[in-house]
């Protein structure tokens, strides 16, 4: 606020008379919140090109930092001289974007290395196979909740994305095993995989991906019912460096297979079951009574 009080003050220096791309850009605006910017570029025509410049060098845009929900034509207009994005984050605008909106801004940035589309129910598998064409150095994507990705598409993705180093699929729920194990197979860097809330993954795609990236650190199971013992004994034996592993509502996991995880210090979101009886019993009745743990 202070340097917007001295460029409209006559008497002082102005803000805008400082370098714009050697000062203004990378040391001032960067700091500013998106949503600030598009309010400061109404003060005059010379702001207004200031952030229009801002904009079109900008390498990281999220949807989230503008309040309310942006629009699709502020949407369009804000990114459309934008060439050197690497990091795209759209998860506020899933009533409106379509492929329409999102190819052109994905065809025009090949430095894109991480995309988050979470929930943008909208758009179609065309929109992934654009990203696997355009974005050779992709390192993270997110497309929980996107019904519309398929296998055709997934196996697009693992051809040309083979630097990948987290994917989450999420509800993705046309994806069976098959193109999870060609994804995995492909893309053998991959240290972070939600395959959380699919009915249609099972062993096989576990095993696979246990075999195929030994540097898997976070694995999410969550809901996959037809993950069995077996799969989770694998996954222990293939993947050293595993740290977290969800697999509640998994009911044919026990702690048979779990307990190796668990005694190598692998994070579970699901508790032993002498702890899981003590939490069920004082929620019954109202306490936790002593026990000797060392009997």
């Amino acid at each position: 606020l202070w340097y917007l009080r001295m460029s409209l003050t006559p008497t002082r220096g102005c803000l805008l008379d400082l370098p714009w791309e050697d000062i203004l850009l990378p040391h001032i605006l960067c700091h500013l919140p998106l949503h600030q910017l598009l309010s400061l570029q109404r003060v005059s025509k010379s702001f207004q090109s200031l952030i229009q410049l801002y904009l079109a060098n900008m390498r990281c845009f999220d949807s989230n930092q503008i309040r309310p929900a942006i629009p699709r034509d502020a949407f369009v207009n804000l990114l459309k001289d934008n060439k050197v994005l690497q990091q795209l984050a759209l998860q506020n605008c899933s009533d409106w974007l379509t492929d329409c909106e999102l190819l052109p801004v994905i065809e025009q940035n090949h430095h894109l290395h991480q995309i988050q589309l979470k929930g943008c129910a909208q758009l179609s598998r065309h929109a992934l196979v654009s990203i696997s064409l355009s974005c050779p150095n992709l390192r993270q994507l997110s497309l929980a909740h996107c019904d519309w990705v398929d296998s055709l598409s997934l196996r697009s993705l693992a051809d040309h994305c083979k630097a990948l180093e987290a994917v989450d699929l999420t509800a993705c729920r046309q994806l069976k095993d098959e193109a999870i194990c060609y994804l995995v197979q492909k893309c053998s860097r991959l240290k972070s995989l939600s395959l959380a809330v699919n009915a249609n993954v099972g062993d096989v795609a576990v095993e696979e991906t246990a075999k195929c990236c030994p540097e898997l650190e976070h694995l999410d199971l969550t809901g996959c019912l037809r993950v069995k013992n077996h799969s989770i004994r694998v996954l222990a034996e293939y993947c050293p460096k595993l740290r977290s592993l969800k697999v509640k509502h998994c009911h044919n996991v026990a702690e048979s297979s779990l307990s190796v995880l668990r005694s190598r210090g692998v994070e579970l979101d699901v508790e032993p079951p002498l702890q899981r009886a003590l939490v069920l019993l004082q929620d019954v009745v109202g306490f936790a009574p002593f026990i000797n743990l060392q009997i």
